[in-house]
C-alpha cells in the first residue's frame, strides 16, 4: 500500500509538471500583451553626420544694360523712360553708367533726360536749342520763360501741389536761356564781380544747365514775389528742398558741394531729371549729378 501510494504521487508530481509544460509550448508561439502593445520593432536608422546641402547655381547679376535690346530699341526711339525702365530701373541704370558699363548711354546728349552739363561738360553743338519748348500752364512766369514739354508739366504740377498744400505760391522767373542770352548774362556776372567771381555765380555761354531746357530758377510769392536770394527762408523753399525730387526736379547745386559743381549754394536752381532718376538721387543721398553717375569733379573750366 505505501507503495502504491508513492507511485501515485509521482505520477502526479509528473502530470502537474507535464500540464506545465504543456502551456508553456503552447504559449512559446504566442506574443505576450506588453509584445502586442509595443507592436514590433523596427531596425534602428543609421547616425546622421551632416545635414545634405542642395547645390546652388549662383548666376552673375550683369550691369551691361546696354546688351539688353528692349534698352537700345528704347533709346532709338527716344523715349528715356523706357530705356530706364528696360534697365531694370533708375538705380541699376545709374549703377550701369557710373561703372562704365553703359557705353550706349551718352550723358552729354542734351536731348536726354540725363544729360550731365558742367564747367568741363559743354553743349556740342555749343549753340544747341532744344526743341518742344512750352511755357508752364499755370506757373507764374516772371521772365517769360519756357521749358522742355516734360520740365513743363512737371513744374506745373509742383506748384500746383504745393499751392494745393497751403505752402505759397512758387513762380518762374527764369528757364531757358539760349547761347546769345546766356553770353549777356554771363557778361553782367563778370562786369560786376569780375570773372573769378562770375564763375562762381553763373556759367559761360555753352556751359549753362539753362540752354538744355531742362532747369529753372524759382522764387516765393506772397503777392508780390521775392529774389532768389529769399526763396531758402520761405515755406516754399523748404517744400522745393524736401519735395522737388517727387516731381522729377533736384536742387542742382546744394551746400558743400563747390568743389565738385564750380558753383555756390543755389537753392532756387532746380534740374529736371524726371521722376524715375530723381527718386533714385533722393533715395541714394546724393547731392550732385557728377557722383550720381560717376563723373570727375568740375569745378574749374578747362580753358
Amino acid at each position: 500500500m505505501p507503495r502504491l501510494l508513492a507511485v501515485l504521487a509521482v505520477g502526479g508530481v509528473l502530470l502537474v509538471g507535464g500540464t506545465a509544460a504543456v502551456t508553456a509550448i503552447a504559449n512559446s508561439g504566442r506574443p505576450d500583451a506588453a509584445s502586442v502593445a509595443a507592436g514590433p520593432e523596427e531596425p534602428a536608422p543609421p547616425p546622421v553626420s551632416q545635414l545634405p546641402v542642395p547645390a546652388v547655381e549662383q548666376t552673375e547679376v550683369s550691369t551691361r544694360i546696354c546688351d539688353r535690346p528692349e534698352v537700345i530699341a528704347a533709346l532709338e526711339a527716344g523715349d528715356d523712360t523706357a530705356a530706364i525702365a528696360a534697365a531694370g530701373g533708375a538705380e541699376w541704370f545709374r549703377a550701369a553708367v557710373a561703372g562704365g558699363d553703359a557705353p550706349c548711354i551718352d550723358l552729354g546728349d542734351p536731348t536726354r533726360v540725363w544729360v550731365v552739363i558742367n564747367k568741363t561738360r559743354p553743349y556740342d553743338p555749343v549753340d544747341y536749342w532744344p526743341a518742344g519748348m512750352i511755357f508752364p500752364e499755370g506757373v507764374r512766369s516772371l521772365e517769360g520763360g519756357s521749358l522742355r514739354a516734360d520740365a513743363s508739366a512737371a513744374l506745373t504740377s509742383m506748384v500746383t501741389a504745393a499751392r494745393e498744400a497751403g505752402v505759397g505760391e512758387i513762380a518762374l522767373l527764369s528757364a531757358f536761356r539760349s547761347f546769345p542770352s546766356q553770353t549777356a548774362t554771363y557778361g553782367r556776372h563778370v562786369a560786376a564781380r569780375g570773372v573769378e567771381g562770375a564763375d562762381l555765380v553763373s556759367a559761360r555761354p555753352g556751359y549753362s544747365e539753362h540752354q538744355s531746357g531742362l532747369a529753372g530758377d524759382v522764387v516765393a510769392c506772397a503777392g508780390p514775389c521775392g529774389s532768389l536770394d529769399d526763396l531758402a527762408g520761405t515755406p516754399q523753399g523748404q517744400w522745393v528742398e524736401e519735395r522737388s525730387w517727387e516731381y522729377g526736379w533736384i536742387v542742382r547745386y546744394v551746400e558743400g558741394t563747390t568743389d565738385i559743381t564750380g558753383y555756390l549754394p543755389e537753392p532756387w536752381h532746380l534740374r529736371y531729371i524726371g521722376p524715375e532718376l530723381a527718386r533714385a538721387y533722393h533715395d541714394g543721398g546724393w547731392s550732385t549729378l557728377e557722383e550720381f553717375f560717376g563723373l570727375p569733379a568740375a569745378p574749374g573750366y578747362l580753358g
